[in-house]
């Protein structure tokens, strides 16, 4: 098949042209600009454009599909050529679902948790040999893509809830019908599409709506507007609500009444594992493999992975940004390391976290932290076309005595050579870069 990527250059298309090239399909792509890892990665399979930017010329009669990524807008002169000559055109997300519509479909839906839940399944079918396509956001280690497409009977997708393309404007998560699904919570996210959350949460109505009704839909009990969502639909679609798996001191986890080691900590990681146990159950895996496998699972990538370790400190980093993630990751930390100084970075970067009328729903969400440091870049909100912040305000929506606002990167950088490693927790969240400051390489220095 001759295949044509408009917007090539993101995570998941760089890497589904990669698949399909790989599958002797012809491939070709285009971009305004392409960043590395992706650059060098399809430069080496020869799917680099040999130019950015958009071309009318690139699109002929003997294309047989366009999938278009999101990065594309409406009046792309490439896809406005391929609508003139009625070439097929899919979002990734509904091509996902053109390769999987005869698998056993699986999707991982929810405002956060959704990739370490989806690694937790992909991790146990891996570790118990059971051959599985899969779709996930992020790189995981033993898997050598974020995509995989084949002949397997089972795939596994984290299931988006932001929206398709500029053509196609339904979230991600509403293609894939699944045969099992799991929904980790709902929380307001992605503002600058979704204006309200009355707006947002009803993607959720929409993803419910998508499944047959014997299908069922793992729903975490212990979410407000989840939970709620779950008794509107209770009645005519197979919704069951699981909680967090139980924890007991010694920091092992008990399901039916047996004890088992794990490696993550958290609240929410025992609940990720907990939903992950649901799907797994519905495939045939006993619960003592299932347990002998996640035992071994350390985590997602940049989801509470270490940076950085002393004696008697440690440096984390995650991709935590939204509301409910950053209160997770710093709860977390606090419940598994109670007699240590929990110190916490946030970097505002996203279209939600740098609105003003979304910052509210940051109060107390670092409320476990000792030290609270909450950084934008006035550069970010320039190049997103936003208003300026006034810090003070920023304070105030965090509700957290103490906190610290910086929007100066040297003021950052300042902050972070002062640490104290020695019997310190600390913990970076962004789901940027924090302007790029090299933050490991200023605490090994400090050894």
């Amino acid at each position: 098949m001759r295949i044509h990527i408009i917007a090539v250059g993101g995570r998941i298309m760089h890497t589904l042209a990669l698949n399909l090239a790989e599958k002797g399909h012809r491939v070709s792509g285009s971009d305004d600009e392409i960043y590395e890892p992706s650059k060098s990665k399809l430069a080496a399979k020869g799917l680099l454009p040999s130019a950015f930017g958009w071309d009318e010329n690139r699109i002929s009669e003997d294309i047989d599909l366009i999938i278009l990524g999101m990065h594309a807008r409406a009046d792309n002169p490439e896809l406005i050529k391929a609508q003139k000559l009625n070439i097929e055109i899919l979002s990734y997300p509904a091509f996902i679902y053109k390769m999987s519509k005869d698998k056993k479909r699986i999707v991982v839906a929810g405002s956060h948790g959704k990739t370490s839940t989806t690694a937790m399944i992909m991790h146990v079918l891996k570790f118990r040999d059971i051959d599985f396509d899969y779709l996930i956001g992020a790189e995981l280690d033993g898997f050598g893509s974020m995509i995989r497409l084949t002949d397997a009977p089972i795939i596994v997708i984290e299931g988006d809830e932001y929206l398709s393309s500029s053509i196609d404007r339904r979230p991600k998560m509403i293609h894939y019908r699944p045969d099992i699904s799991i929904i980790t919570g709902i929380a307001w996210d992605h503002v600058n599409v979704f204006k309200t959350e009355i707006e947002y949460n009803h993607l959720f109505d929409a993803f419910i709506e998508t499944h047959d009704e014997e299908a069922p839909i793992f729903a975490y009990a212990e979410d407000n507007n989840l939970d709620i969502l779950a008794g509107k639909y209770a009645k005519d679609y197979n919704i069951q609500r699981y909680h967090a798996l139980e924890k007991l001191e010694n920091g092992n986890v008990v399901y039916d009444n047996k004890q088992y080691k794990i490696r993550v900590f958290g609240k929410h990681n025992r609940a990720n594992m907990m939903a992950a146990l649901q799907v797994c159950l519905k495939l045939g895996i006993r619960p003592p493999d299932f347990f002998a496998a996640i035992s071994t699972f350390k985590g997602a990538s940049k989801r509470l992975e270490v940076m950085h370790k002393t004696d008697d400190g440690v440096v984390y980093r995650d991709f935590a940004h939204a509301p409910s993630k950053v209160k997770a990751t710093v709860d977390a930390l606090k419940e598994h390391f109670p007699d240590r100084k929990i110190v916490a970075f946030l970097e505002l970067h996203t279209f939600s976290s740098l609105n003003s009328a979304f910052l509210p729903k940051y109060s107390h969400s670092l409320d476990s932290a000792d030290e609270a440091y909450v950084y934008y870049s006035p550069h970010t909100l320039s190049i997103k076309h936003m208003p300026a912040l006034d810090k003070e305000e920023v304070a105030k929506a965090f509700n957290k005595p103490g906190i610290s606002v910086l929007d100066d990167k040297q003021e950052l950088q300042q902050e972070i050579e002062d640490l104290e490693l020695g019997k310190s927790v600390i913990v970076f969240m962004s789901s940027g870069n924090f302007d790029k400051i090299d933050v490991k390489g200023i605490l090994i220095k400090k050894i």
